[in-house]
């Protein structure tokens, strides 16, 4: 995935969930539906969430330093994780805390502002609109990842890509249209029949959801900050690169790991053809780290360890 498309899709979500939170804390304000209040929050934290991606992005693009010698790749994930955890307080735990608070003032007797206002209208109309909006948004991201996801669903591109900005507008923005959903079902009921925990049990789904999408993205940004490796598929090629290089007989041992999402750290052994002459080997592993570039890019950095086969020698066998 491209740091240029996933910046787009970010950009795209921050406008569009701008101008949807101004619109709902409005129609909040003077219904004071649950449901539009635990969306308005929501909308909020995607925006923050949005900037926090913006801003991970911009950092992590810093080249290598002598305090940080593989560069600031892994700050983007970090900024994700953040995300992860804005999501699950600020969104999740405050619609379930809204539902619950709300629910009570209803069976007391209270807290049934939507059914007396002459404004019951606006929640409709804002959540109709927004759902609009956001599906431009989702239609951008997907739009975005179309070439990386390769058939493969929402799910397990989330889980395959080692790049978090689009992962987290798409759960992000998938996440906001089905809320929108339960808010919308939620207030019609209460119009409808005039009972107000409709309205409730919609915030309440909400905040299901919402916790949800946040438990499975922190998950993964937590995966790529411990360090993945670089895939079956990258590894094959690097693999496939190496011991096509002339004087390269075979990979004995070999580590990756994603530095960035745009940024490998390979180590290997090899065995090299037998040689009594230094220059010779240096050669060899000079040719070996251009090849590989030229396979994978992102292969930033590169060990190569030269050693030579021995009696009873045998390869290490992965799996790809």
């Amino acid at each position: 995935m491209s740091e240029e498309g996933g910046t787009k899709a970010t950009i795209a979500a921050l406008a569009a969930n701008l101008a949807i939170a101004a619109t709902k804390f409005i129609a909040w304000l003077l219904t004071g539906a649950s449901s539009m209040l635990s969306e308005a929050i929501h909308s909020l934290a995607d925006t923050g969430n949005q900037v926090l991606l913006l801003a991970g992005g911009r950092r992590g693009a810093r080249g290598a330093t002598a305090a940080h010698p593989f560069g600031y790749g892994r700050q983007r994930y970090i900024n994700a994780f953040l995300v992860s955890i804005i999501l699950f307080s600020a969104g999740g735990l405050f619609a379930l805390y809204e539902a619950v608070h709300k629910a009570s003032e209803v069976l007391a007797g209270h807290g049934d502002e939507l059914m007396g206002s002459r404004w019951w209208w606006v929640p409709v109309a804002v959540l109709l609109v927004s759902a609009v909006a956001e599906s431009l948004s989702l239609r951008t991201a997907l739009h975005e990842t179309r070439a990386q996801r390769r058939g493969r669903g929402l799910l397990g591109f989330v889980r395959a890509t080692k790049s978090p900005e689009l992962p987290a507008v798409l759960l992000e923005d998938t996440a906001a249209l089905a809320g929108l959903v339960l808010a919308l079902v939620g207030i019609v009921l209460t119009l409808v029949t005039g009972n107000g925990l409709f309205d409730c049990i919609g915030s309440g789904l909400i905040g299901v959801l919402l916790v949800a999408v946040a438990v499975l993205l922190g998950h993964e940004m937590q995966s790529l900050l411990l360090g993945e490796s670089a895939g079956p598929e990258t590894e094959s090629r690097i693999i496939g690169a190496l011991t096509s290089t002339p004087g390269v007989e075979g990979v004995i041992h070999m580590k990756t790991v994603h530095t960035g999402p745009d940024q490998i750290l390979l180590a290997a052994k090899i065995a090299v053809t037998r040689s009594e002459s230094a220059e010779y080997v240096a050669a060899v592993i000079d040719a070996a780290e251009r090849t590989v570039r030229g396979a994978e890019p992102r292969c930033e950095y590169i060990y190569l360890e030269p050693d030579i086969r021995r009696s009873g020698y045998r390869p290490t066998r992965r799996r790809f």
